[in-house]
């Protein structure tokens, strides 16, 4: 099943053909790796080598390493929900700088506005509409709406994100959001004027979409990360 790898990077390649092998459903969910003694055979590496790629795949959500008679490497199901809990973790603890962050979030986003205004339903498009008047009212009440208007902002991308149809958009996206007011926490002023900005920047997006003009929202998406991005490291410098 498996071959011999480089010395030069041996738990590298362990992990790329294991991994390798679960995508292209070689191994299947539940199955079991082969015993550790038979690994390092086929692959023709240490005991040491071999445990060290196993944990990467562990960690990764590829394997589940179990212990006792029964025990052994258990491949598990890939599926977006463990994508998501790894995006999560990572947006959580703010290991991603906010560049990267705006780099993933403006191709994604545009993507998922254009597909919003050309696949969305009647009733998608009506949902937006209430939700716009939901941030707008919290907008009136300036810096004690923040909180709430954050949240209806969420609320708001997501509905986009569903009409988009694409369940791993909507997998990916609802994983930044639920996760990403660390980053506007810390750095983002909680101003009025960060607000009626942002609003206004719905309010277009929202427009371009029920209007079904997908370029222009996707164009409109896309400003609105790459704009409130640059506030963030303006203030994180």
């Amino acid at each position: 099943m498996f071959k011999h790898v480089k010395q030069s990077r041996a738990y590298q390649d362990v992990v790329e053909q294991i991994q390798d092998g679960i995508i292209a459903g070689t191994l299947k969910p539940g199955s079991q790796l082969p015993a550790e003694r038979d690994l390092k055979e086929q692959f023709g590496v240490s005991r040491g080598t071999l445990r060290e790629a196993l944990r990467v795949l562990e960690q990764k959500g590829l394997i589940e390493i179990r212990t006792g008679v029964a025990g052994g490497s258990i491949i598990r199901e890939v599926n977006s929900e463990q994508l998501s809990e790894n995006l999560g973790l990572l947006i959580r603890n703010r290991t991603v700088s906010l560049r990267d962050l705006a780099e993933f979030r403006e191709g994604m986003e545009g993507g998922v506005a254009a597909l919003a205004a050309q696949r969305g339903q009647e009733q998608d498009m009506a949902l937006l509409k209430k939700l716009l008047t939901e941030a707008e009212e919290h907008l009136k009440e300036g810096r004690k709406g923040w909180d709430a208007f954050i949240r209806t902002d969420e609320m708001l991308h997501m509905a986009l994100a569903r009409m988009s149809g694409n369940q791993l958009f909507i997998s990916v996206l609802e994983s930044v959001y639920y996760n990403i007011h660390t980053y506007y926490e810390n750095y983002l002023s909680r101003g009025k004027k960060i607000l009626q900005e942002n609003f206004n920047d719905l309010q277009a997006i929202v427009t371009a979409v029920t209007e079904r003009n997908e370029e222009a929202a996707r164009e409109l998406a896309q400003g609105h990360v790459r704009r409130f991005n640059t506030y963030m490291e303006e203030k994180e410098a």
